[in-house]
């Protein structure tokens, strides 16, 4: 059946255009290893299954039973929640009295992992009484949990809540002996800078209770798992990454609906979503199709019964899936599509995680996620054990999306991106170091769980804002509100605004976030759905919105510049310098457009502060010379040249060329980014000048878009050559001639992508690869 639906969108007239690459992934056999010295209770619950470990499970148990602390990054459905599970349960059974914590970044992934540790527990009669503890919960079912349960599940927002009244969890925590971090490639950017001083805040209160502890981590494959590891939690770990589960085969289609530059359709890549679904429903084939937002996975369910509707047995059979549903519609379509009452649900990334949905047959990726974990982590919900299967990556008109349709190989050949996880930003560190002296005296000997200088440079900043005092005991807080209250662990800065719809909030946005997504007359997305913005109150920091479903969306303009503060690392590529150091950023928003599609349907005015942050970045500057070699190239366009018509005599072509070419370069080399680093396009500004009052030259900057940076243009300061590398493929091989979004068009630009040259970036890019030789 699966060779059958790869044959046809081989050989068929329509679908065979949009087919860029297939890439066959082969089958793989099982490879087991005998567990020894197991309890009774867990041999007979794997007899009784059916199940025999595989060998990365006993790695897992033979260094969980020699003491060590391990990050598993083994590929989706190849038993990583087994690979924990058996040595742990172990461990509880062995040790009557020890407890563990598991910790999910959704609750819908802990309801489901829940029902497999009660499963175990009740089959062994082991009187574990595992219990999940958030907010959704009662006070007495939580009381019960902390007085009872020897196995909790939660979620790093809830431990957050808890570390400030842990002596109401004295029995749990003395008797700690494993933590399970899991999903852990979610702790990454902001929030993972956040929850790794949550965690060295949680390691640090339960060396108050003697607890002899491990840790484990599991995650998506990482190209920097030690160090990822090591940064969230501040240990250190052994890696179990060798994969002993069986695989069947995986077709891996790219497909692209922009496969004709002259064809660009504006909802063509969804339109084709929801015909690859219908198509693959119409053969047979159990298919999950994931979507960019709950909006879009509603048209798409309806869009695809639409398309069936000659076939009304198969078009009842498919179903939207997305957050904002009832926890019993959810459950009720996870149990319809396990048992094959619906065979194709258009879902959001809600089903990415390992909720258990039975066997796939099919993936359909609209958009690429924006990470190759994430693309991986989706397709790999199809063809579990050792069945055929298909994953598809629909194309958007985005730069990484086209990148890959012209370059396969560049997908299937590299090895994942880093995760980035930096201690350094002094407004996160100074907030979870207020937290943690409310939690207990800090002291000098705390430096073993907080970076000393971090450490020394928050206390003396809380200290002269009157925050914490030295006292005998250590420095205590001696604020009056809760701090776990105060500081998020999604946001950096303090300034937050409340969306309020109806009287109720709707969700919290930092300053930048509010201007730029949230400002007067805004189309404000939340969870799939569209609201407008009627009023934003800068004093009192309350936007009021009203729920409105709109074909339009809004775009910020703005202006922006960049100042160098300090310059921390320089190195020489050829003859081009590379900088890192601390940047001072100005933002002011100005405008916004109203846009349907590519339309303008109008502009509306801002009158708003402007927005100064203080951030990491990285630079590099270009020999000026380079605009006249840029020129000499254009002579032979000029007249053909839009920009250079009816211009004043004063107009100099040569500077708007050449800062087109530096701003597509600019937004090229920021759109390739997030393939190195796992980073979203919000998550990175940038700025392009021919003369950089700082610099004295033509300068491009690149800096991480949050108040004292997170890591992210760091890491790309030294991967530098592979990204500038990409960047010129990308440019280059883009069959457009003035540029488009899949090379140098940014649809974050504040410029409005002006000024924008092709040819003059293409130029820029091949000087840059020249240098790295």
């Amino acid at each position: 059946m699966i060779e059958d639906v790869i044959h046809f969108l081989q050989n068929d007239k329509y679908y065979s255009l949009r087919v860029a690459h297939i890439e066959p992934l082969p089958p793989r056999r099982a490879f087991h290893c005998e567990v020894r010295d197991l309890p009774e209770i867990l041999e007979r619950y794997l007899k009784a299954r059916g199940l025999k470990p595989y060998l990365h499970q006993c790695r897992a148990l033979e260094l969980l039973r020699q003491g060590k602390n391990i990050i598993i990054t083994t590929p989706t459905a190849s038993g990583k929640t087994l690979a924990y599970n058996l040595p742990i349960i172990e461990g509880l059974i062995r040790e009557p009295r020890s407890t563990a914590l598991y910790l999910y970044p959704t609750k819908a992934l802990a309801n489901d992992q829940l029902k497999t540790l009660r499963e175990i527990d009740q089959f062994g009669r082991l009187g574990l009484l595992p219990g999940i503890y958030d907010g959704d919960i009662s006070s007495a079912a939580k009381s019960k949990i902390r007085n009872v349960s020897r196995v909790v599940l939660s979620n790093p927002y809830e431990l957050h809540q808890i570390l400030p009244w842990n002596h109401q969890w004295v029995r749990f925590l003395s008797n700690l002996r494993y933590v399970v971090i899991d999903e852990a490639h979610h702790y990454r950017g902001v929030f993972g800078s956040n929850v790794a001083y949550l965690f060295r805040r949680f390691r640090r209160l339960l060396s108050r209770y003697g607890a002899s502890l491990q840790f484990v981590i599991s995650s998506a494959t990482l190209a920097n798992p030690h160090e990822f590891a090591h940064n969230l939690t501040g240990l250190d770990y052994e890696l179990v990454d060798e994969d002993g589960s069986p695989r069947g085969r995986k077709f891996f289609v790219f497909y692209n609906p922009f496969f004709d530059k002259d064809k660009i359709l504006e909802a063509s890549a969804h339109e084709e979503t929801a015909r690859l679904l219908a198509r693959f429903v119409y053969h047979g084939l159990k298919t999950l199709a994931f979507n960019v937002s709950r909006r879009m996975a509603e048209l798409v369910a309806r869009r695809t019964r639409s398309l069936l509707k000659k076939f009304p047995q198969l078009a009842e059979k498919i179903t939207a899936y997305r957050s904002g549903y009832l926890p019993s519609e959810r459950r009720q379509i996870e149990n319809d599509f396990k048992q094959g009452r619906k065979l194709g649900v258009a879902a959001t990334n809600a089903l990415e995680l390992g909720i258990d949905i039975g066997d796939l047959d099919a993936v359909i990726i609209s958009g690429y996620p924006g990470t190759v974990i994430s693309t991986w982590q989706q397709a790999g919900r199809a063809g579990r054990r050792q069945n055929d299967s298909i994953a598809v990556l629909v194309a958007f008109h985005d730069k990484l999306d086209q990148y890959f349709m012209r370059y396969p190989q560049k997908f299937f050949d590299r090895p994942h991106e880093h995760a980035i996880v930096d201690l350094r930003n002094p407004y996160i560190s100074t907030g979870h170091i207020l937290c943690a002296a409310a939690e207990m005296p800090l002291s000098q000997k705390d430096e073993e769980f907080f970076p000393p200088q971090v450490l020394s440079n928050a206390l003396e900043t809380l200290r002269q804002e009157g925050l914490v005092r030295e006292t005998p005991r250590g420095w205590i807080y001696t604020g009056r509100s809760t701090p776990t209250q105060i500081v998020s662990l999604t946001n950096i800065s303090s300034n937050q605004y409340k969306v309020v719809v109806e009287g109720r909030v709707l969700e919290t946005l930092d300053e930048g976030q509010a201007f730029r997504e949230a400002h007067k007359g805004a189309v404000l997305l939340h969870q799939g759905e569209t609201y407008i913005v009627q009023e934003f109150d800068l004093e009192k920091r309350i936007i009021t919105a009203t729920k409105q479903d709109v074909d339009y969306y809004t775009q910020p303009l703005k202006t922006s510049d960049v100042r160098i503060i300090e310059t921390l690392h320089k190195r020489r590529i050829g003859q081009v310098e590379l900088f890192f150091g601390r940047l001072e950023v100005t933002n002011k928003y100005e405008a916004y457009k109203i846009k349907k599609g590519d339309q303008v349907l109008g502009y509306g005015e801002l009158d708003l502060p402007s927005i100064v942050f203080r951030t990491t970045g990285l630079w590099f500057t270009l020999p000026a010379d380079l605009k006249d070699k840029i020129w000499e190239r254009h002579t032979t366009r000029q007249a053909s040249i839009p920009m250079l018509k009816n211009m004043p005599v004063f107009y100099d072509a040569r500077n708007e060329i050449f800062a087109g070419g530096l701003h597509g370069v600019e937004h090229a080399f920021i759109g390739i980014m997030p393939f190195h680093v796992m980073a979203d396009r919000w998550d990175i500004g940038g700025l392009s000048t021919i003369n950089h009052a700082d610099t004295g030259e033509p300068s491009i900057f690149v800096y991480d878009g949050y108040e004292g940076g997170i890591g992210l243009a760091e890491k790309a300061f030294y991967l530098f050559e592979q990204i500038i590398q990409m960047t010129h493929g990308l440019v280059a091989g883009c069959e457009c001639e003035d540029g488009c979004p899949a090379c140098i068009m940014s649809p974050k630009c504040g410029n409005d992508n002006r000024p924008l040259d092709k040819q003059a970036s293409v130029m820029i890019l091949e000087y840059l690869v020249g240098q790295i030789g």
